[in-house]
């Protein structure tokens, strides 16, 4: 709802959904320059969060740290037939949390790689990135409309 700062108001059921079943989603965040940056993440649900887990302090995170107006975009299964797939685009604001990001990509893995697999990385803190929605595109249920 436009004007409404309460991330849940942007989190239909829908997007849930499409979420919890793990689409591979593109991170777009801000080089120093200017210049977009785009990375492959996988994407989770915490709560009313989207969230997403990273081991180390990448470029990414940098960027967020620097200036936390982001992108992700992803796209629901195929749909036979249909003329464009739907997809979502979330604009929001990130804010980087330490720890916990190993527990977070390993539950991740089970939706990802498959329900018996463990996160191939050795444990460790990390990061998690906790996203802010601030407007909600695409095409689909979900979409601002």
């Amino acid at each position: 709802m436009p004007g409404d700062d309460r991330q849940t108001t942007w989190l239909s059921a829908e997007l849930r959904e499409l979420i919890s079943d793990g689409p591979l989603a593109h991170l777009a965040t801000i080089n120093a320059d200017g210049s977009p940056q785009v990375s492959a993440i996988w994407i989770g649900l915490e709560g009313e969060d989207v969230v997403s887990g990273h081991m180390g302090r990448n470029l990414k995170l940098r960027n967020i740290e620097r200036d936390p107006r982001v992108v992700l975009s992803f796209t629901a299964p195929r749909e036979p037939g249909v003329f464009l797939d739907p997809y979502a685009v979330l604009r929001a604001s990130a804010r980087i949390t330490p720890g916990g990001a190993w527990d977070l990509l390993n539950r991740l893995a089970k939706v990802y790689m498959g329900p018996d697999q463990e996160f191939p990385a050795p444990k460790g803190e990390g990061f998690i990135i906790r996203y802010t929605i601030q407007r909600v595109g695409g095409v689909g249920p979900w979409a601002t409309r």
